[in-house]
């Protein structure tokens, strides 16, 4: 396991209600070469409240990094992104949209918000685990985190 320029584990947190993506995205992230640690949030409301530390997550770590699906319950994605990107505190931290959406309208918006990157999700598991391996290596081995800076 390789120890990222942080010098400690990079911060995961992963917005997503479907279990089977879940466990796809944890089973390739276990093969990654980058530690890391995963925070989970099963919609969009709860994951605000992690990314704001608001009352039952205090303790929640900020995360370097967010992948965030479309589709959630309680709180959309699209309304997570814009709420993420509009504040001063969290805006800096990169947003990778991870969503089986292959709508034009919901790429060009989520760019618009200011997703940092828009990854479909493949129903075929090796092309899904290539989706992981690409996160991985892109932005977990190249990118220069914002938090690495601060």
């Amino acid at each position: 396991m390789i120890t990222h320029e942080l010098g400690r584990p990079v911060e995961i947190l992963l917005v997503d209600d479907n279990f089977a993506d879940i466990d796809l995205m944890k089973e390739g992230l276990q093969k990654a070469k980058v530690n890391h640690n995963l925070q989970l949030a099963m919609d969009g409301v709860e994951a605000l409240a992690m990314l704001r530390r608001q009352p039952g997550y205090e303790d929640a770590v900020r995360p370097d990094i967010i992948l965030l699906d479309l589709s959630l319950p309680k709180k959309d994605g699209r309304a997570v992104l814009a709420e993420v990107k509009s504040d001063p505190e969290l805006k800096c931290i990169p947003v990778i949209i991870l969503t089986s959406s292959r709508a034009l309208e919901d790429v060009q918006k989520s760019y618009a918000l200011h997703a940092n990157c828009y990854i479909t999700k493949s129903i075929e598991w090796d092309k899904f685990m290539a989706a992981i391996r690409s996160i991985e290596e892109f932005w977990l081995g190249i990118v220069k985190l914002p938090s690495a800076v601060t």
